[in-house]
C-alpha cells in the first residue's frame, strides 16, 4: 500500500474515532441482509449497498446503529456520515483492516492526548488534494517551506 494511502487510512481512522464511529447500540439486533432493512435504513446506508451482504455481522449491526441515530444528526453530521460511508465503501479489504487496527490503536490514546491527533488531521485536511497524494515527508517539507 502506498505511503500516502496508509496516511489517508490512518487519518480516516483517527477522524472516525474523534468525530464518532458507528456505535454498539445495534449490537443486540439480529444480523440483517440488505433486503431486510427498512426503506429508510436502505436510503441512509445506500453508499454501502454493494458491500452490505459481504460485511461481517458485527459491522452490519454497527451500521444499523448509525442508521438509527442518523435522523438525530445535524445536517452537517448527516453529510459527514454519508461522506464517510462513501469513502469506507471505496476502501479495499486490506485498507479497511488497517483502518480498524488504527482505530483500535487510537482509541487507546487518552482523551487529553487526542487534541494532537485533531491538529494533525486538520493540517492534513487543509492540504490541497495533490499534496495529500504525496508521501508525508514531501508534503511536510513543502508545507514547512511555504510558511
Amino acid at each position: 500500500m502506498a505511503q500516502a494511502t496508509r496516511l489517508a487510512v490512518a487519518f480516516l481512522s483517527a477522524a472516525w474515532l474523534l468525530l464518532g464511529a458507528p456505535g454498539s447500540e445495534a449490537a443486540q439486533q439480529k444480523d440483517r441482509r440488505w433486503s431486510e432493512l427498512s426503506a429508510e435504513q436502505q436510503k441512509i446506508l445506500a453508499p454501502l449497498k454493494q458491500e452490505w451482504d459481504r460485511l461481517e455481522p458485527e459491522q452490519r449491526r454497527k451500521w444499523i446503529g448509525v442508521s438509527k441515530r442518523y435522523p438525530k444528526f445535524t445536517p452537517v453530521g448527516q453529510k459527514r456520515t454519508q461522506t464517510r460511508m462513501k469513502k469506507w465503501a471505496k476502501l479495499t479489504p486490506e485498507q479497511r483492516k488497517q483502518a480498524r487496527e488504527n482505530y483500535r490503536r487510537i482509541s487507546k490514546v487518552p482523551p487529553d492526548k487526542r487534541g494532537d491527533l485533531k491538529a494533525q488531521w486538520s493540517e492534513y485536511q487543509s492540504l490541497p488534494p495533490q499534496e495529500r497524494q504525496r508521501p508525508p515527508a514531501a508534503a511536510n517539507r513543502k508545507s514547512t517551506t511555504a510558511r
